[in-house]
This record gives C-alpha cells, sequence and structure tokens, in this order.
C-alpha cells in the first residue's frame, strides 16, 4: 500500500540525499563512442575487498564476479592452479567462512555454487504479480526519452536542449501514453504531481515507498545498475564536469525519474507491499559475503597466483646490454605492442626496444585539419594543458573544410525526415553497388600520413628542453641513444564498428597515437631543444634522429613519418623499415593463430569487412604490467598478455618517475585490465552485449535491438571467440622493479593508489634484478616471494 507520508524530517531527508550522492558515486563512468575509453566497471567499490563487492552486486543485479565455481574447479583438477596456488592462497584470506584446511577446500570445490539472485525492485514485484513486464515497459519507456536527451548529434534536432533531465524527462513524460496503454493507469497524471525538482522528488518518493535511511544507499545504487549504460553516461558526464572543475546533476534526475515510476508502481500494484518491505528491509542489512563468496575469491586469488608463478619463472634476469644500439624503438605499453615489440628485437643484435604511455607525455588537445573539434590526446584521468593543431595555411585549410561542411551536409539531408524518403527512391540502388564492393573488398589502404601536427602558440627554448628533459627522464632514456630512435604510437584500422576508438591508444584517450609522437619526435630533433638539454644533464648525440611512427595493431604493419631526412639518414630508415616489416610478418603469424578464421597473410582483409566482428582481439587476455629495464623482458615471450613500461629506478632521483608510473599508467592498467575482467565475468551488467544486434545511438553507445537499456563495456565478441572465452579473467599482477622502501613511500603517499592494492583488485610484486623477490600485502607490509605458500605471520618478517 502506497504510503501516506510524503515529509521527512530534516536530518533524515540529509541523510536520504546524502545515500543518492553515495550512490551516484557507485557507479561507473561510460564515454561515447568517439572516445570509448576503457574505465574500471567497480570504480564505486574499491574502498571494498573482491567478496564484499561480490556480496553487494549479488544482492542488487544477480551477477557473479568470478568465474563460475565449475571453470575454477576444473582448472584445479587440470593442473592449472596448482597445489602451491590453492595453498598460498588459501594462506593469505582471513575472511570469516573461509575453508579451515585444502582438505576442505577441496571438498568444497565439489559442490556446486548456489544460484545468484537480485533482490526485488517494485518493478519486478509488480511485474510478477501483474502478468506485465514492467521492468521492461519501463526500460523501453525511459532509453525511448534518453535516446533523445542525451543525443551527441547524430539526430537532427533535439527535444529541450537546455532543460535538466529531470525537467526535460517530466514535461516529456506528461504526454507519454505508453505506461497507460500498459496498464498503469494515470500515469501522466502522476507525473504531473511530482515535485519540480528531482531533489524533492526523490525525497517524496523515498517516503512514499517507505525507504529508511539504512536502506536507501543499496536500494538507489540498485534503481541506477538497472538503468544500464543511461546512469554511466551520466556518471560519465559529472565525472567531464569535475575535471572542468564544475559540477552535474544528471545522474541524480535519473534517480529521481526511475523514483517516480516506482511510486506509480507501488499504487498501481498495492498488494506487493508486504514484499517490497522485506526487499527494504534486507536493502537495510549490512553487506556481508557469505562463504561461497570467500570461496569462489579464494578460487580466483589461486588463478592468478598460478599466473604469477608462471610470469615469475620466464624473468631469470635482465639480458646483457653491449655498447651502442643502432636502434631503439619506444612504443605504447599497450599490451598488443609486446608481440611486434619480441619480433622486432629477435631482428638481431643491437635493437632495443622501449615501453611508454602512448600519448608519450604530452598532455594536449589536438584540433585536427579541417574543423574547430578538440580532441583529447592523452589518458582520461588528465586534464590537457597544451593545445596542437593539424591546421593548414590559406587555401589548403579552407579547402579541407569546405569538403568537410559538403560531407556533413550530404549526410544531413540522407538522414533528414523529409529527404530521406526521396532520397532513398533515388539513390537506393545506386548503394548496392558500393555494398558489393565492400563486400568483395580484399584490403584497404592503411591511414596515410595526415598534415604535420604542430603545437599551438609559442614554446620558449627553456619550455622545449625542460619538457624533453620530463618525457626522456620519464621513458628511462637518459643514455646510450642509438643513431635513430622511433617513438611508434599505435591505431586499428577497420570498418563498421561502433566500438572502434576503443581499440585506439587508451593513453590517448581513444585516438590514435600519431599526432602525439609526431609532436614529440619534432621536439626531440628541434636544434632549441637540444641547445637546452645539457643544461639539465641530459645530452643527444648530434646523430641521434627522432623518427615517429604508427603501428597497425589489426595488421601489424608500421608507417614511419620522417618529417626531414638527408642521404644518410634515409639508410637508416630503409634498415629499420626492413626490420620492421620482416617483425610485422613474424607478429601476424602469431595473433592470427588466436584469431578465428585467420590467416597471416590476410589480416588487412579483417580491417575492410564491415561485417567482422572481430577484427582483433584487442587488449584481450591482459593479465600483468611490468616497470622494469628493457633488458628485464628482452626476449621473454610474455604472449601479449602484458604492459611493458621501461623504467630504470637508479636513474630516478628521487623516485617522480615512480610516483608517477604508480599513480597514472598502472591505474589505467588496472581500469583496463578490470573493464575486461567485468565484462567477462558478468557481461549482463558489464558487458556491451552481442554486436550482431547493435545498434548506435545518439553517438553516445549502442542498444540491442530497436532500443531500451544502453550497453556499456565490451561486446561479448571482444572476449569470447564462440566457442570459449578468450579473456581469462584475471586482476592485472603489477611488477615494479624498484626498492621496495620506494615502492611503499609513493603507495603511503596515495592513498586511493594504495586502497586498489590493499583491497586485491591489482597484486603488486617488487622485482630486482630482473626477477621476483616480494609481495605487497595490504597494510604497507610486504612479504618475501620464493614460489612456495607463506604463512601470514612471514609477512611481517619481510617487512
Amino acid at each position: 500500500m502506497l504510503l501516506e507520508q510524503t515529509q521527512l524530517a530534516p536530518s533524515l531527508a540529509e541523510e536520504i540525499l546524502g545515500a543518492a550522492r553515495t550512490a551516484a558515486r557507485a557507479i561507473p563512468p561510460a564515454f561515447p563512442l568517439d572516445a570509448t575509453v576503457a574505465v574500471n566497471p567497480f570504480l564505486g567499490q574499491t574502498d571494498q575487498d573482491l567478496a564484499t563487492a561480490s556480496a553487494r552486486l549479488a544482492r542488487l543485479a544477480g551477477a557473479a564476479l568470478t568465474r563460475p565455481r565449475a571453470e575454477l574447479a576444473s582448472m584445479v583438477e587440470a593442473g592449472e592452479i596448482a597445489e602451491e596456488d590453492l595453498e598460498a592462497a588459501l594462506l593469505a584470506c582471513s575472511a570469516p567462512g573461509r575453508p579451515a584446511d585444502l582438505v576442505a577446500l577441496r571438498a568444497q570445490l565439489r559442490k556446486p555454487a548456489p544460484a545468484v539472485e537480485a533482490l526485488p525492485t517494485i518493478a519486478d514485484l509488480a511485474a510478477a504479480a501483474t502478468g506485465t513486464d514492467w521492468p521492461a515497459i519501463f526500460s523501453r519507456s525511459f532509453g525511448l526519452w534518453a535516446s533523445g536527451f542525451f543525443d551527441r548529434g547524430q539526430a537532427l534536432w533535439t527535444p529541450r536542449p537546455d532543460q535538466t533531465a529531470f525537467a526535460a524527462w517530466r514535461e516529456w513524460a506528461i504526454n507519454d501514453l505508453t505506461p497507460a496503454i500498459a496498464g498503469l493507469r494515470g500515469f501522466s497524471v502522476h507525473v504531473a504531481s511530482t515535485p519540480d525538482t528531482a531533489e524533492r522528488a526523490i525525497l517524496r518518493a523515498t517516503s512514499r515507498l517507505g525507504l529508511t535511511a539504512a536502506a536507501a544507499e543499496t536500494a538507489f545504487h540498485q534503481l541506477l545498475l538497472s538503468l544500464g549504460g543511461w546512469s554511466m553516461h551520466a556518471r560519465w558526464q559529472l565525472w567531464q564536469a569535475e575535471l572542468e572543475g564544475r559540477s552535474d546533476t544528471t545522474l541524480t534526475d535519473l534517480l529521481a525519474i526511475r523514483l517516480v515510476w516506482d511510486e506509480a508502481l507501488l499504487a498501481h500494484c498495492p498488494s506487493i507491499g508486504r514484499d517490497w518491505r522485506a526487499s527494504v528491509a534486507a536493502h537495510a542489512a549490512p553487506v556481508v559475503p557469505t562463504a561461497d563468496h570467500v570461496l569462489d575469491c579464494l578460487l580466483q586469488d589461486a588463478a592468478e597466483r598460478a599466473h604469477q608463478r608462471m610470469l615469475a619463472n620466464k624473468l631469470t634476469g635482465p639480458a646483457e646490454a653491449s655498447g651502442r644500439p643502432k636502434l631503439q624503438a619506444a612504443f605504447c605499453i599497450d599490451v598488443r605492442s609486446e608481440v611486434l615489440r619480441r619480433a622486432l628485437e629477435g631482428q638481431g643484435e643491437g635493437i632495443e626496444t622501449l615501453g611508454f604511455a602512448g600519448f608519450f607525455g604530452l598532455p594536449v588537445a589536438h584540433r585536427p585539419a579541417g574543423t574547430d573539434e578538440v580532441q583529447a590526446h592523452l589518458p582520461a584521468l588528465l586534464s590537457p594543458s597544451m593545445t596542437s593543431t593539424s591546421h593548414g595555411k590559406g587555401d589548403e585549410e579552407f579547402a579541407l573544410r569546405i569538403a568537410a561542411r559538403t560531407k556533413r551536409a550530404w549526410g544531413r539531408f540522407r538522414q533528414a525526415a523529409v529527404s530521406s524518403f526521396a532520397f532513398v527512391e533515388a539513390a537506393g540502388l545506386s548503394y548496392g553497388g558500393k555494398l558489393i564492393g565492400d563486400s568483395l573488398v580484399r584490403t584497404r589502404k592503411a591511414p596515410g600520413q595526415s598534415p604535420l601536427p604542430r603545437i599551438e602558440g609559442v614554446m620558449s627554448a627553456d619550455a622545449k628542453a625542460a619538457t624533453a628533459a620530463k618525457i626522456l627522464r620519464a621513458m628511462s632514456l637518459t643514455e646510450r641513444y642509438a643513431p635513430l630512435v622511433l617513438l611508434i604510437g599505435h591505431g586499428a584500422q577497420m570498418t563498421n564498428n561502433p566500438h572502434e576508438s576503443a581499440y585506439q591508444c587508451g593513453a590517448c584517450c581513444g585516438q590514435t597515437g600519431e599526432v602525439s609522437a609526431r609532436l614529440v619526435a619534432a621536439m626531440l630533433n628541434d636544434p632549441e631543444t637540444r641547445a637546452g638539454l645539457p643544461g639539465l644533464g641530459l645530452v643527444l648525440p648530434d646523430d641521434t634522429l627522432f623518427v615517429a611512427g604508427l603501428h597497425d595493431t589489426v595488421t601489424d604493419t608500421v608507417t614511419l613519418f620522417p618529417e626531414a631526412v638527408g642521404p644518410k639518414e634515409a639508410e637508416k630508415l630503409d634498415q629499420a623499415e626492413g626490420w620492421l616489416g620482416e617483425a610485422g610478418r613474424m607478429a601476424r603469424a602469431e595473433r592470427a593463430q588466436r584469431l578465428p578464421g585467420a590467416k597471416a597473410d590476410a589480416l588487412g582483409r579483417r580491417a575492410a569487412d564491415w561485417a567482422e566482428v572481430r577484427p582483433e582481439w584487442g587488449l584481450a587476455g591482459c593479465a600483468a604490467f611490468i616497470a622494469a629495464p628493457g633488458q628485464v623482458t628482452a626476449g621473454r615471450d610474455l604472449a601479449g598478455r602484458a604492459f611493458l613500461h621501461s623504467y630504470d629506478w637508479t636513474q630516478d632521483d628521487g623516485f617522480g618517475t615512480l610516483d608517477l608510473i604508480l599513480t597514472a599508467p598502472v591505474v589505467v592498467g588496472s581500469w583496463i585490465s578490470l573493464q575486461y575482467y567485468g565484462s567477462t565475468v558478468a557481461p549482463e551488467l558489464f558487458g556491451g552485449g552481442n554486436k550482431l544486434i547493435h545498434n548506435v545511438l545518439g553517438g553516445i553507445g549502442v542498444v540491442e535491438g530497436n532500443g531500451g537499456r544502453l550497453r556499456a563495456g565490451l561486446p561479448w565478441q571482444a572476449v569470447h571467440d564462440g566457442e570459449r572465452l578468450i579473456h581469462q579473467p584475471l586482476r592485472l599482477s603489477v611488477m615494479i622493479e624498484a626498492p621496495i622502501e620506494a615502492i611503499s613511500a609513493v603507495l603511503k603517499k596515495h592513498e586511493g593508489v594504495r586502497q586498489l592494492f590493499d583491497n586485491g583488485w591489482m597484486h603488486l610484486l617488487a622485482l630486482s634484478e630482473g626477477r621476483v623477490v616480494a609481495r605487497y600485502r595490504s597494510g604497507l607490509a610486504w612479504e618475501p616471494w620464493n614460489g612456495e605458500a607463506r604463512r601470514p605471520a612471514d609477512a611481517k618478517a619481510a617487512a
């Protein structure tokens, strides 16, 4: 029965609104399609451990956050998870309900895991009572409104663009007959009677629904999760606003909308009142993991320890570096670079590769040729402090702008409400030829050289030298410079893929790394830069040339961008291109074995095929992050599963670079790893759905079919090959070669980063002389590594 009370005491009202704000922070952001960036879907739960987060999301969404127990048990039976891995995980687990010993653990492995069911919402209860699928009706109705409200330019007309989300929806819903047709009579009148602000609507609904302060936060979190990608996109708007020093209320507006629906459904179906009160009581109870959650998380930990043991066996000490290298090639730390780096190193002695985030340390916002649109070319965690452009001069730029405007006008003509029908009748058949041509195409031209980017404004000679020195030190590239140093960003050419930006450089915010690589190469070749570096303790040899390049991760081809070279440099480049070509051939042969139906000599065809749902595997398989000198991983086959960041702590005075690595690339790596993890273990909650039935909405995301819930995260085809998972869900194992005291000092300074390790969202292992020597435990404690299980008491001795 709908409760009559509609007023809350001021202190209780503040608690409820605080719970709404807390629930909003528990939602991860979802970036729009033009700049898709991997996001940790557990961003709002990193203050909890995996078992507690599992209990929470089981309650709210019926989601399990580990692989099915039967799959983990089969890994134990097959020996993929060894006895020592189980023992080490068991000894490290102190949660109530853990198995008493290995015998008890193995006995529980044979028991099937219980089904995971979420607490029912009012919409769920009303559906069970009436036989009408109210969650689907709400999703459909809300999705129709949201697709127009959030549109980023795909539609030619957006209703009420200057209103808040709640005000815009309220005006729209008053005239929406869909709920009434479905049986929710009087819904328009109900909406018209709601308060005029989202906060007041939340307070009224909370009172009428009988939500207590103790129950409100998880109940609100559940309702926001039920909105799928819509709430995640609103969270992104809040994220962006806060980066710019603003705020945004859209997410709490969406919560108010969902609560207004619940008010109406409870009034429509008062018989569910008793069951709803039981749900409220359950929401008010503390979130506590069960013995089953603890067991499954323990097994997950054992699987991760098995992978760490395998990695430790490969890291047996650094390779020897002799003399001046012939070639140095700096790649993005992206796991896809590892295969090509290993193949390039195998082309002969004197070839060294390095790893660094693909924006190469330049925090720029870039304006491409032909447009004033600004693109971020830096990690999503950072704000740009520089601008660059590829705008041409005079007639060249004017021609590009005219071409771009003509293309936009033609597209709008084809899509407009009146002209679209005439267009299909007049020109539809001519597109048949294009469709056949696209279907039969065998290859696609690789990305061509775009106009040269340049920093906007005037940089002084001192500023250039200081920026270059900072970049070189962050790369640990401070000595032994080769005659030719390549700075290779990456991108991915593909056709008809809404998630194309997700395959580009995450460190460049979903753009390719070309702009950043060319800007840095130009700066390092600049005579003013070089003249200022000796005063900063760095000397570049006169014959060292920096050249930018772009690695196409679909075809494993590398395009170089030499801006101005003489005959001597041309000979070096010819030799480097030969090495890169052979390395690309080897990398294609390796990668083709994992891609369904792929042949090494036909990967370019996948890039051109508009029906190809798996042009490449992206970062699937990512499992480790290694920050160490290049010699530590040189020649080691890491199977394209490790982020490789070059770092020499002996050159890091004050450990500023170590601080940067742990707070930026390691955090970004965790976002990538956990997005793949979440899209694999909980695809209905955090995955992007089925590519085969995707439709793009508003330029912000995709839906399955013709509407409803926006899908965020990775499509199923990005982690599964049709028969089995291609991505093994493992939390990231971070391995850093640096003194333990220095690592601990950085963690002590950055609570948010330490929280990721303390609560087990990442693992941290210390290296020394290329070998694993210690494991981090929560609370800034460490234990020695010897490949065997150790008891918790040993951590104190290690610290």
